[in-house]
């Protein structure tokens, strides 16, 4: 079993810190990726939206969430240890899993044969939809 990623938040309030966080970041990738494509003044303007600055913050966060690759064993080992809610995609007749475990006891899984990096970038943008994206958005309409 191995482990990729950084961010593996444990709270509610944790994530949404590190969700904060990669805020700057996004900003600094889709200016220059809009620099690298030569957009004027204008054009950024008409184009680079805050939507488009958020899904750049949303991919951001999610790239860098913690994920455990293991065998269909180790997983089994983790998930006898773990109390809360696992949201497994996939089928159970295939050797790997792909986990991560987010705030308030709610983890998502996906099964995989082979090519663990295409799982653990699915497993990523799983885990933001499932667990984070509603989290985010409850904050954005608290404030």
């Amino acid at each position: 079993m191995h482990t990729e990623g950084w961010f593996a938040p444990e709270t509610v309030e944790e994530a949404r810190e590190q969700y904060e966080s990669v805020g700057p970041a996004a900003q600094t990738v889709v200016r220059e990726v809009a620099r690298a494509m030569s957009f004027d003044r204008d054009e950024y303007a008409d184009r680079v939206s805050s939507d488009v600055v958020e899904t750049a913050r949303d991919s951001l966060f999610a790239s860098l969430l913690e994920v455990h690759v293991g065998t269909r064993e180790e997983y089994a080992s983790w998930r006898e240890a773990y109390d809360g809610e696992v949201i497994e995609h996939g089928s159970d007749s295939v050797d790997n899993v792909a986990w991560h475990a987010g705030p308030e006891n709610v983890a998502v899984s996906a099964t995989f044969q082979s090519k663990p990096d295409a799982a653990v970038g699915t497993l990523r943008r799983q885990a933001f939809g499932t667990i984070y994206r509603e989290l985010f958005e409850q904050a954005s309409s608290e404030e």
